[in-house]
């Protein structure tokens, strides 16, 4: 097995792992902590249109996919603020469209569209090295941002009205964390695909919520959560020879399992030793 990493191909794998868990461990702890996973899940599939974009603009899909993912996040974020529209209606829109958008692209582009099939479900065995620059330079923007506004981020996740009360502000807050998840939608695309996205956004940083509720230590601990299902994922997809994206999801959901099954174990014994000393 340790022969792989001979390969340049394992090794940009590796390094594209390693670049996601990270911004699934600040990010994903932000969107499960806020409840944003609805969210992050339109944004995803609207990212689709940006793939769709940039293949019939002849540019790289995944700037296409950046591009398009920010603005679409900014967008559904002035439209829940500004013109008071519900957000599950606007996720179901945007969701659909999206979609319907990347499609149509894709359709009008003459010929035959390369590596479609890994945008949509990943395989991170195939990110090339132009793509894992720009993943580093996306975390580098991700951990400089989040740095530079944790406390305001911090009040604005856990307590809105705190936050409008100490003049914070809110609105340009909220439209940043979109686009912070907008960048980390689209760094994930390479790993484990559109489709799969909300997933590895989240569960890492669902499992690290049941064992801590200090937001650094979320973050670290989904950090190396992600880190961890993707090697595995990684590992197993290369032998197994299957798909990665949906290796790696299927590693997650069952530690996410697991975790859930533990803490579920513990509570039952608890409540037993309560009724037992009653």
């Amino acid at each position: 097995m340790l022969e792989v990493l001979g390969f340049e191909f394992f090794r940009n794998a590796l390094l594209a792992g390693v670049f996601a868990s990270i911004a699934c461990g600040i990010i994903g702890t932000y969107v499960v902590v806020r409840r944003m996973v609805s969210v992050s899940g339109g944004i995803s599939h609207a990212a689709f249109g940006g793939v769709g974009l940039g293949y019939y603009l002849g540019i790289d899909p995944l700037l296409g996919a950046t591009v398009f993912t920010v603005a679409t996040a900014l967008g559904m974020g002035v439209l829940e603020i500004r013109a008071r529209q519900q957000m599950d209606t606007i996720i179901g829109a945007v969701w659909a469209a999206g979609m319907a958008l990347g499609i149509l692209f894709v359709y009008l582009t003459p010929g035959f569209a390369p590596d479609l099939f890994s945008y949509l479900f990943g395989n991170i065995l195939l990110v090339p090295r132009g793509d894992i620059l720009l993943m580093a330079v996306l975390v580098a923007i991700i951990v400089a941002i989040v740095g530079l506004f944790y406390l305001e981020f911090q009040a604005v996740t856990f307590d809105p009205d705190y936050a409008r009360v100490m003049n914070l502000p809110l609105e340009r807050l909220s439209l940043l964390l979109l686009v912070l998840v907008a960048l980390t939608v689209v760094m994930l695309i390479r790993v484990v695909g559109i489709i799969l996205v909300i997933a590895l956004l989240t569960i890492p940083a669902a499992i690290s919520r049941l064992y801590t509720g200090r937001v650094w230590s979320m973050m670290l601990l989904a950090t190396g959560l992600g880190a961890l299902f993707t090697l595995i994922g990684i590992g197993l997809s290369y032998v197994l020879n299957v798909p990665s994206g949906a290796t790696i999801i299927l590693v997650s959901t069952a530690a996410y399992a697991a975790a859930l099954g533990i803490r579920g174990g513990r509570s039952v014994r608890l409540w037993r030793d309560t009724q037992n000393g009653e």
